[in-house]
């Protein structure tokens, strides 16, 4: 990768709300193009129903989620600077787990833990950047998959796939989803970055 790409992205941090199966894809591509830290938050363990949508392996399973991320990344990167916080995001613990970042990515389950996180880290930080996950359940349907912008707010997926019994979460449309976040913290990081300075190799 360019050299002052690189030093570029090794100063930025972002954060992590959950590492399942959006944050942990995330997380991994941030890592693979030298985001020099990235600050997770999950309060779960890995289990054997994890495996086919999140990056962990079967020797994992019974581990916290963000040691065993944090042990994924160290394998890919080991200058990354991984801050593992396993604790559930709550609106109490917003501001103290995620005040370094510069950009949020949000990667939780259910609908309601989404919002509320979203409403907390809008109103502590108003011009931070948030990256949230909706809509990747099920499969194809690849035209749907976009990126909508509300102000300082991010929204990646179809925002109509619920997770149910006829539409799981699966690998695919997982690991799009995730990767568009990543590719959309990219964007918002690189917004200060000389582009003169940048040169294939």
């Amino acid at each position: 990768m360019n050299d002052a790409l690189r030093a570029h992205l090794v100063k930025k941090v972002v954060g992590i709300a959950g590492v399942g199966g959006l944050g942990s894809n995330c997380a991994v591509s941030l890592a693979r193009i030298g985001v020099g830290k990235i600050i997770i938050s999950d309060f779960d363990v890995v289990t054997r129903g994890n495996l086919n949508r999140q990056y962990f392996f079967e020797e994992q399973i019974g581990i916290l989620k963000v040691k065993a991320l944090k042990m994924n990344i160290f394998r890919i990167d080991p200058h990354i600077r991984v801050i593992a916080h396993a604790e559930k995001v709550t609106p109490e613990n917003v501001a103290k787990l995620f005040d370094e970042a510069e950009v949020l990515i949000e990667a939780m389950d259910l609908a309601r833990e989404k919002q509320v996180f979203i409403e907390t880290a809008l109103g502590l930080w108003p011009d931070k950047p948030i990256v949230a996950g909706n809509g990747v359940a099920g499969w194809g349907f690849n035209e749907a998959l976009t990126t909508m912008k509300y102000g300082n707010l991010y929204i990646c997926g179809d925002a109509v796939s619920e997770v149910s019994e006829e539409l799981p979460p699966l690998a695919p449309r997982v690991s799009i989803v995730a990767n568009m976040q990543a590719n959309q913290a990219l964007d918002l990081l690189m917004a200060d970055f000389d582009l003169s300075m940048y040169t294939m190799e």
